[in-house]
């Protein structure tokens, strides 16, 4: 892994590839290791594709604080500017979508060719007046951070295998979701906190109106994790004349349960 002073902090990424370069952001509790299965398939497509530990995560700094989406989208602007990128196709799985959202919304598209959301958080996931379609309650909100706080380790299991399952069923190896676990291990205890508090009440609609690139969604049918009908096609709708891959049967993790498809969906993508 190479690293990238921004924002007053240290970021681990690894850059692999050559060609158009593809930016990977994960999803929590995870970390940048978590798009494995995509890299072979980025490369041997003619990509450089670069995923780095978001803060808090993996090999990355972890400050006691920072962990809202503006001073993370500004972590992801240092990374751009430090490696000077252009041209770049931003891919936000699950939380990292709202990276993608609101550095769109805050840095402009200057550097950026084309996004993808991929079961990602946006539009906005908390529900309230003026925002009926939201799928956690504040009580739900407070639920998680209460539980990763009391017992992380257990909340961290129960929320992987929900991850990677459909109707209560798991749909990868054991080895798959032990690996996930490992990667979950180095998170900052204020980081896994902090970003549930994060994905789970920032508005982006405003983020996603204002994109103008094109852009891509992919969704599982069967994510109980963050649901399609709670996200990714409420982001279609609202990102002008985006396109929409809906993968069957698929859970929250489908780029490891689903990555074939996962895969053929974004080189179709990043190939026009």
């Amino acid at each position: 892994m190479s690293t990238v002073e921004t924002n007053g902090i240290t970021l681990h990424y690894t850059d692999i590839g050559a060609g158009r370069p593809v930016v990977l952001i994960h999803g929590w509790p995870l970390s940048g290791a978590s798009w494995s299965e995509q890299f072979p398939a980025l490369i041997d497509g003619g990509y450089r594709a670069i995923a780095y530990d978001r803060r808090g995560f993996g090999a990355s700094d972890k400050p006691a604080d920072g962990y809202d989406y503006d001073t993370m989208a500004d972590d992801l602007a240092g990374l751009l500017d430090a490696l000077d990128l252009h041209d770049v196709t931003l891919v936000g799985f699950s939380m990292g979508g709202g990276e993608v959202a609101r550095y769109l919304g805050r840095h402009g598209s200057a550097r950026i060719r084309s996004a993808v959301f991929a079961a990602a958080v946006p539009p906005f996931l908390l529900t309230t007046d003026d925002n009926p379609e939201g799928g956690l309650s504040e009580e739900a909100v407070e639920g998680m951070i209460a539980g990763v706080t009391a017992d992380r380790d257990g909340f961290l299991d129960a929320f992987t295998t929900d991850f990677f399952s459909v109707a209560g069923e798991l749909v990868v190896t054991a080895e798959q979701r032990e690996a996930a676990l490992e990667l979950e291990k180095p998170a900052l205890d204020a980081a896994l906190a902090g970003c549930i508090d994060a994905f789970g009440r920032t508005d982006f609609r405003a983020d996603l109106a204002s994109i103008t690139v094109p852009t891509l969604v992919i969704h599982g049918d069967s994510d109980a994790t963050v649901p399609v009908e709670v996200s990714g096609d409420r982001t279609a709708a609202t990102v002008s004349g985006a396109e929409k891959v809906i993968i069957e049967k698929a859970p929250h993790g489908l780029n490891v349960s689903h990555a074939e498809a996962f895969n053929a969906a974004l080189l179709d993508f990043l190939a026009r």
